[in-house]
C-alpha cells in the first residue's frame, strides 16, 4: 500500500533488532556505557569550573568538549536505550529531523574542536615562549566559538535539503538513529543533491580539520623527538599517540561511513563503525584528553578531600 507524505507521521528505527536475543545484554551494555559517558565528561567539566589552576586554554577546549559529548550523547543514546528497553522502536518525524540536526552539528563541531586541541597543543610543544600571548582568551573564545557556529550553519543548510525529501512506500530506517544517508535510502525523491550535499558536508567536517590536526601532531612528534631526556620523551609519546589514536579512531569511522560506497555489506557494518563515534568516543574522551591528566587527577583530589572535609566538619 502506498503511503504520501502526509500520511507518515513516525518513522521506525530498527536499530538491532534482529538481534532479538541480545536485547537486554545491548540494554545494560549501553546504559552503563552513557552513565559513565555522562559521569565522566560532567565531572570534566565541573572540576575546569572549580579549580582555578583548570582555567587555562587547554583545559578551556577541554571543558568545551565535555559539554559538547555529554549534549551528543544524550542526542542518540536515550533513545536506542528507549528501543531496547520498552521494544518501542518509533520516532516522530519532527523528533527524527531534531535528532539529525543535533547530531550533524555537534559531530561537526567536534571536529573542528579536535583541530583547535591539536593547534593549541602545538603551540605550548613547539612554541612556548610565545605560547601565553598567542593563546589569548580572545583568540580562545573565536576558536571555540567558530568550530560552534561552523558546525551549526552547514548543518542547517543542510537540514534544509533534508526536510524537502518526500517517504512513500516506507517508514523504516535500517540504523539506530536518524542518519542521513538511511533517510535518503527511504526516501522515493530524487535525493542526489542530498547525497551529494552529505559527500560535501562530510568532506567540509573531516578533512580540513583532519588535514590540521595531523600537521599538528607532525610538528609535535618532531619536537618530542628531540628533547633530550629519555623519560621526558616516552611520556610526551605517550600521552601524543592516546590522542592520534582517538582521533584517527574517529576520523577513520566517519570516512568509512559517509565516504565509502553504500553496498549491502558496507550498510550492515555502518551501524557497527557508526557505534565508534556515536557511543564509545564520548566515553573515550574524557578518559584520554582530561582524566588521565596530572593536573586534573590532583583537581579530583583537592575537590574531593574539600568535599568531604566540609561535610564532616558540618
Amino acid at each position: 500500500m502506498q503511503r504520501n507524505q502526509s500520511e507518515i507521521t513516525e518513522f521506525i528505527l530498527l536499530g538491532f533488532g534482529d538481534l532479538p536475543h541480545l536485547q537486554i545484554s545491548l540494554f545494560l551494555v549501553f546504559l552503563v556505557i552513557y552513565i559513565l559517558t555522562m559521569v565522566a565528561n560532567i565531572l570534566t567539566i565541573l572540576l575546569i569550573v572549580i579549580d582555578q589552576h583548570l582555567h587555562t586554554p587547554m583545559y578551556f577546549f577541554l571543558g568545551n568538549l565535555s559539554c559538547l559529548e555529554t549534549v551528543y550523547s544524550s542526542t542518540t543514546l536515550p533513545r536506542m536505550l528507549t528501543s531496547l528497553m520498552t521494544g518501542n522502536k518509533t520516532i516522530s518525524v519532527k523528533g527524527c529531523h531534531l535528532q539529525l540536526y543535533f547530531f550533524g552539528f555537534l559531530i561537526g563541531t567536534e571536529c573542528y574542536l579536535l583541530s583547535v586541541m591539536s593547534y593549541d597543543r602545538f603551540l605550548a610543544v613547539c612554541k612556548p615562549l610565545y605560547y601565553v600571548t598567542l593563546m589569548n582568551s580572545k583568540l580562545c573564545m573565536r576558536l571555540a566559538s567558530g568550530s560552534w557556529i561552523n558546525g551549526i550553519v552547514f548543518t542547517s543548510i543542510y537540514l534544509v535539503l533534508v526536510l524537502q525529501l518526500h517517504y512513500c512506500s516506507s517508514n523504516e530506517i535500517n540504523h539506530f538513529f536518524c542518519e542521513s544517508l538511511a533517510l535518503v535510502k527511504i526516501s522515493c525523491s530524487n535525493a542526489s543533491l542530498v547525497t551529494y550535499a552529505s559527500v560535501i558536508l562530510a568532506f567540509v567536517f573531516t578533512f580540513p580539520p583532519f588535514l590540521l590536526t595531523l600537521t599538528s601532531y607532525i610538528y609535535i612528534i618532531i619536537a618530542i623527538i628531540k628533547i633530550p631526556n629519555t623519560f621526558g620523551r616516552q611520556k610526551a609519546f605517550s600521552t601524543c599517540s592516546s590522542h592520534v589514536i582517538v582521533v584517527s579512531t574517529f576520523y577513520g569511522a566517519l570516512i568509512i561511513v559517509y565516504l565509502t560506497p553504500k553496498t549491502e555489506t558496507m550498510r550492515d557494518l555502518n551501524k557497527i563503525f557508526s557505534l565508534l563515534y556515536t557511543v564509545l568516543r564520548p566515553l573515550i574522551n574524557p578518559l584520554v584528553y582530561s582524566l588521565r591528566n596530572k593536573d586534573v587527577k590532583e583537581a579530583f583530589r583537592k575537590t574531593t578531600r574539600k568535599v568531604l572535609g566540609d561535610h564532616f566538619l558540618n
